[in-house]
């Protein structure tokens, strides 16, 4: 709502009783700004909080650090953003799981994801795959379906309870009736490794950081859970086109402040954020990386779109029978 005339003059008032400008703000920023990743280095996560915080250090001229904070499906990252100023130099590289599945997934969840974050813009959509194990030998979907009824309790990792990667993999359990076994990690690239190493058979994960993997055949993807195929690896069908009809599952990623942070520095880092997803450089580096560049958000566009996404992923959530106490 604006101003009356009333309020008007006796801000210039004020302003001419104090020599200060009226309404005068901080300028932004007057300190270093922290970017807190909510999972360990080296997944996407931490991929794209590193090329955003390279973004506002040169955009803003600023000292940007990124931080990784990760624990209880990324609520501790969040915990520690949500409780922090709302000055714009503490923020968080939020994802799906942060903003949407945390709110059926924990009934203790420390922090609103609604009422505690100020949306700023969304960065990248998140492609999914099934990853196994070169040594299973099952190469194709249908194959492992197979192998995975004849061996029920099969073991899978993901990136935590309740999960993109967790929820991924009991989507695909609901769909082919196969028996498996929950290990959860502290982050997919670890469960990677892990599935590498032989103590466990598949994750649904991430595309991104199981890229070079595949390409070096230390792992193989039976398919993307996208709804066509992947522009970074278009020999890798999709998991409807291999038998799934309809299985999509597509995470996404983007950057909030604590409630409360003001409009204009919401909108300078918006903008910072926009610069960096409408670079070609960037877009064409992300699209081989098989991340989706999301750009044109606004924080208020953001804000609507978490809202949808809560109730989109309640019903997955809820579905899959995951909890998180």
């Amino acid at each position: 709502m604006g101003l009356t005339r009333r309020e008007a003059m006796a801000g210039c008032g004020a302003a001419l009783l104090t020599g200060l400008p009226a309404f005068a703000q901080a300028a932004y920023p007057s300190q270093s700004i922290k970017m807190i990743v909510p999972y360990p280095a080296g997944g996407t996560t931490d991929l794209l909080g590193r090329l955003v915080a390279d973004q506002l250090r040169s955009g803003l001229g600023a000292h940007v650090s990124v931080e990784n904070k990760p624990g209880a499906a990324t609520a501790v990252g969040a915990e520690h953003v949500a409780r922090s100023a709302p000055d714009g130099h503490t923020l968080l590289m939020a994802t799906s799981t942060t903003l949407a599945i945390n709110k059926t997934l924990n009934r203790k969840l420390p922090y609103d994801p609604v009422k505690d974050f100020t949306p700023i813009a969304l960065v990248a959509g998140v492609p999914f795959a099934l990853i196994v194990n070169p040594q299973m030998p099952a190469k194709t979907l249908s194959a492992f379906i197979a192998y995975a009824k004849s061996k029920p309790g099969l073991a899978y990792g993901s990136a935590g309870n309740g999960s993109p990667q967790h929820l991924g993999a009991e989507m695909l359990k609901a769909a082919t009736g196969i028996k498996l076994r929950h290990v959860p990690y502290r982050g997919s690239v670890t469960a990677m490794q892990d599935m590498i190493a032989g103590h466990i058979a598949f994750v649904m994960m991430d595309l991104q950081p199981a890229l070079k993997p595949i390409r070096e055949g230390k792992v193989r993807c039976l398919g993307v859970a996208t709804s066509k195929r992947v522009a970074a690896a278009p020999e890798i069908p999709t998991l409807a086109e291999a038998g799934l009809p309809g299985f999509e599952l597509v995470a996404w990623q983007g950057v909030v402040g604590p409630a409360g942070l003001r409009r204009d520095i919401a909108d300078q880092l918006a903008a910072q954020i926009g610069k960096l997803l409408a670079d070609p450089a960037t877009r064409d580096k992300l699209t081989t990386l098989a991340l989706e560049p999301l750009p044109g958000s606004t924080p208020e566009s953001f804000a609507a779109y978490v809202k949808t996404e809560v109730d989109r992923w309640a019903v997955i959530v809820r579905n899959s029978g995951a909890t998180l106490e």
